[in-house]
């Protein structure tokens, strides 16, 4: 048995970008920051960010282009990708990205986020997209078997 899967909770580094392909799907990617604090051996107080790009794909991409702005503080969830690809100079490049499958925006209603944009509506944290099957919530009235 493998798991690949990746939580991060963080702020958007700025605007979504999202584009379709030439089949119609969409595809949305950003960078979201992530930041460790701890002392250093001399005691004092450190900070360390990490940068993480995000992929999102078909409708989960086109919500997050819609609402999501740089600052706003996200929950992502996905699988740890690598690929390479060659640079403009025909230099061969790695990255490392996550392709996302969950999002849940966890900014208060009515921050804005700092982002640039500033007039992206107003997010709850019960705001949960998922590009996975939702399924209906458990009844238990509901004593039908199938």
């Amino acid at each position: 048995m493998s798991v690949n899967k990746a939580i991060l909770v963080g702020n958007l580094g700025k605007d979504p970008e999202l584009r379709y392909t030439p089949s119609g799907t969409a595809v949305c990617t950003f960078s979201i920051a992530t930041s460790d604090r701890f002392k250093n051996k001399q005691g004092e107080q450190q900070e360390r960010t990490e940068w993480h790009n995000i992929v999102v794909w078909a409708g989960l991409a086109e919500i997050c282009g819609k609402y999501l702005t740089k600052g706003k503080q996200v929950y992502i969830e996905g699988r740890i990708q690598n690929r390479s690809y060659d640079d403009r100079d025909g230099n061969k490049r790695y990255i490392t990205e996550i392709v996302a499958n969950e999002m849940q925006m966890l900014s208060r209603a009515g921050d804005q986020g700092g982002g640039s944009g500033g007039g992206g509506r107003p997010t709850t944290p019960a705001e949960n997209f998922s590009s996975a099957p939702q399924e209906p919530p458990f009844n238990p009235d509901d004593d039908i078997p199938f």
